[in-house]
């Protein structure tokens, strides 16, 4: 039997009596990160047996809206890149780069 080897990724959520979040921590020991603070993550989880992606979206109310969508114009483009790295799918890779750049000229983020 081989050795296995665990990794554990841990995410801290401070919120308000509402229940919104207002501090997010994270640490992934492994990567050299120690109880890091962010302003905001998206986590998605694949389900096999239901087969639909289960999805985390938490930011701080402090997070400002222009940093919120440079968030998600990044996000985009590495979804673009990991998708590549996992299908090979060069003609859709290069589909969804297009709209990464579509989107950061209609938000007005490229200079």
């Amino acid at each position: 039997m081989a050795n296995t080897i665990t990794s554990k990724i841990e995410l801290n959520v401070e919120l308000d009596e509402n229940r919104v979040p207002e501090k997010l921590h994270w640490t992934a020991q492994d990567g050299g990160i120690t109880n890091e603070e962010a302003k905001a993550m998206m986590l998605a989880v694949w389900d096999a047996k239901t087969q639909e992606t289960l999805r985390i979206d938490l930011w701080t109310k402090d997070m400002p809206v222009d940093e919120m969508k440079v968030f998600f114009h990044q996000t985009l483009v590495a979804m673009s890149d990991t998708f590549y790295r996992a299908t090979q799918d060069e003609k859709m890779s290069a589909t969804m780069k297009d709209f990464c750049d579509y989107f950061a000229e209609k938000l007005e983020l490229k200079k």
